[in-house]
């Protein structure tokens, strides 16, 4: 049986029946106190983030996850689906798996999705997307230096602040995890 002398980081093992991906871990020795391990530990299905102890050789149990390549095709009444990359087979997602970045999918894009066994544990997307502005309030020539927004519609019909100056028809960059616009796209 694996113990905290296995870790490393992006090990992810089994912890209080959910699934946790170790980010970082130290190994402490604290005099004549018994020795611990000190981890950051990230939810492989929520992506929350804690921080935990061991006891130093306490058995863990570790899980194998697989990461395979997939490509958004498109969204149908039960959610998002993708192709396996490799063998063209199809399978439905659904919306609230693939999480709030799910609105800034645009056909075509890569995703990994992660499985242990046969079981979907996380979907990472990829971590900016180039969208195309249809919709949003003209700008005004010379508000490139005022630190206002607007709101803006992206060709996959989400809705995203973007500064003054942004105009229908120009590609944003914009960061999936927060849903917040980087910069506009030069060409």
């Amino acid at each position: 049986m694996p113990s905290t002398s296995d870790f490393r980081p992006g090990l992810v093992i089994k912890y209080n029946n959910e699934l946790w991906q170790i980010i970082e871990f130290q190994h402490v020795n604290p005099g004549n106190w018994r020795a611990f391990v000190r981890t950051k530990l990230k939810n492989v299905k929520s992506g929350k983030v804690i921080e935990n102890r061991f006891r130093a050789g306490e058995a863990i149990e570790t899980i194998r996850i697989e990461r395979k390549e997939f490509q958004f095709l498109f969204r149908d009444g039960s959610g998002c689906v993708f192709m396996d990359k490799e063998n063209y087979e199809q399978m439905s997602v659904q919306e609230s798996e693939v999480g709030e970045g799910a609105k800034f999918l645009k056909d075509g894009e890569s995703v990994d999705i992660l499985f242990n066994g046969a079981e979907i544990t996380g979907i990472e997307l990829p971590i900016t997307v180039e969208l195309r502005v249809t919709e949003t309030v003209p700008g005004v020539k010379g508000d490139s230096a005022n630190p206002g927004t607007k709101p803006a519609h992206v060709e996959t019909g989400a809705t995203v602040n973007v500064p003054l100056f942004i105009n229908e028809g120009d590609v944003v960059k914009i960061d999936t995890r927060s849903g917040g616009y980087i910069e506009r796209v030069k060409g």
